[in-house]
């Protein structure tokens, strides 16, 4: 059962990476909804492309607010353009991910997925979590993958010091991304923001574009759309039964079970203060 998407008038809904792929679709479908939709993605004609695209369908339209996850210095300059717009944010899509087939550094000095896929979104949601708090029933969604479950927190590779492996990384940012979910709707608890996280499915995206010819070519064949790998998103974004449901994972649209890595409160807790210190988050939201 796919659940019941309420209207999202007056709703707005910031998501990273919504110029292509899974998040382009969810952009979509959530405007068609209603939402107010802000995009957060580097500029350029993608962009340009998707705002059309969104806004052929919008009621209310949408924009880009520029930014480079590579850089944690982007990403605040992102918050603060936002904050300065915007006193509300209903829900917060940490959709964005990269997945590069040789070692690259973000600007920061940090091995690129665990900057990307985890820090950057680490930041922009700690940044964003006084306006979260002050928005009704406001909803944190972070896209993960089912690969997470083959993932280890090293925290010796987050400066890309050892050896890489493209699948080894990629893995353990998505397992970073479960464990900050979850440590996230610990420490909102007694709030009224919702954090969960999600695997949309193998689908065929952009995120593949570093991988040989071949490789993409088996992926084109046996990964689905992203019409149907969004629907996990606009799901947990806009479902009236999730209202109040925090801390969860789910498997395109289904609730299940994560790594078991996620009820480790101490490793969870130790990635967040890690994060803290290497994003340099001048002030630690301690556990409500």
């Amino acid at each position: 059962m796919e659940g019941k998407k309420i209207a999202m008038e007056n709703k707005r809904v910031l998501i990273t990476g919504g110029n292509s792929g899974i998040g382009k679709v969810a952009a979509i479908e959530l405007a068609k909804l209603g939402a107010s939709m802000v995009l957060a993605c580097k500029p350029g004609d993608k962009t340009q492309v998707a705002l059309a695209e969104i806004n052929a369908v919008a009621r209310q339209p949408a924009i880009n607010l520029p930014v480079d996850l590579a850089s944690l210095e982007s990403v605040r300059d992102l918050v603060g353009e936002f904050t300065q717009r915007y006193d509300s944010l209903d829900v917060l899509i940490n959709n964005a991910g990269v997945f590069p087939a040789r070692k690259k550094l973000t600007d920061d000095g940090f091995e690129l997925q665990i900057g990307v896929n985890h820090l950057s979104h680490f930041l922009l949601t700690n940044l964003l979590l006084e306006v979260l708090k002050t928005t009704s029933s406001a909803r944190v969604v972070t896209v993960s993958s089912m690969l997470h479950k083959k993932g280890q927190i090293d925290f010796a590779s987050f400066r890309g010091e050892k050896k890489y492996n493209s699948q080894t990384a990629y893995a353990q940012s998505k397992l970073a991304n479960v464990l900050f979910s979850v440590e996230l709707a610990r420490r909102l608890a007694a709030t009224d923001v919702t954090s969960n996280c999600l695997h949309p499915g193998g689908v065929r995206t952009d995120i593949m574009r570093d991988l040989p010819w071949l490789v993409r070519k088996l992926v084109d064949l046996m990964f689905i759309t992203p019409q149907e790998g969004a629907k996990t998103t606009i799901k947990l974004a806009s479902d009236s039964s999730l209202a109040e449901v925090t801390g969860k994972y789910f498997d395109q649209t289904r609730l299940e079970h994560c790594s078991q890595l996620a009820e480790d409160e101490d490793l969870c807790g130790q990635l967040w203060r890690e994060s803290e210190q290497m994003v340099e988050l001048s002030a630690s939201s301690e556990r409500s």
